[in-house]
């Protein structure tokens, strides 16, 4: 039988213990999705983004081991960087809800893509909020149930990123199956990667628009 004094001991330490757990969760990393398919055209601008933003990550910081929560159907690269913390770049052709993982456990989420909207030339470069998406869905099919995943993730109590940049390029052709990036789109790949550099050490504004 324990003593008054090992159980009150027990006790004092399970309130520690518990209120070590309601703790608030650090901050997560600085996460880059990067969506498309390779495969279709100028879908695949997100992919080759991920590779050229991962390569200049390498020469800036150091390689480290992906977390082992971020879903093994993503390709994943990690970086920890001087006065910017540790970095995830994830490569991915998924959507909607298959993005849970990818989508939680960061502090911030910037996001690289192609997109239709038929306002703009093949080539440029847009920057969004997560606001600008609000309404009817469309010009990328990775952002069908972007929106829903992001508000399910919040709902759930999960780690969710208050802060979102989409970075997208107006693509020229998103239908065929096999066909090289159209030139214009294809150009655009330096200036996605310089301003996502840009983005990983920036700040924003409450809206979660960069204000650099």
């Amino acid at each position: 039988m324990r003593s008054p004094c090992s159980a009150g001991t027990a006790m004092a330490a399970f309130i520690a213990s518990s209120e070590t757990l309601a703790d608030p969760v650090a901050p997560g990393p600085t996460r880059v999705l990067c969506l498309g398919n390779e495969l279709i055209s100028d879908d695949g601008l997100g992919v080759v983004a991920a590779r050229g933003l991962a390569g200049r990550l390498l020469r800036a910081g150091v390689a480290v081991a992906p977390s082992s929560s971020i879903d093994p159907a993503l390709t994943a690269w990690a970086f920890e960087l001087p006065a910017v913390g540790r970095v995830e770049v994830l490569e991915t052709a998924l959507t909607g809800m298959y993005l849970l993982d990818a989508v939680t456990g960061a502090s911030r989420l910037i996001i690289l893509d192609s997109v239709v909207t038929g306002a703009n030339a093949p080539g440029t470069m847009l920057e969004l909020s997560e606001a600008d998406l609000d309404g009817p869905r469309g010009g990328s099919p990775h952002y069908i149930g972007l929106l829903e995943t992001l508000d399910l993730a919040r709902a759930l109590g999960m780690q969710v990123p208050d802060q979102v940049v989409i970075v997208a390029v107006e693509a020229g052709d998103y239908m065929t199956v096999g066909g090289a990036m159209t030139p214009p789109v294809e150009a655009a790949i330096p200036r996605v990667v310089e301003r996502a550099l840009a983005l990983i050490g920036g700040r924003y504004d409450g809206a979660g628009r960069a204000t650099d």
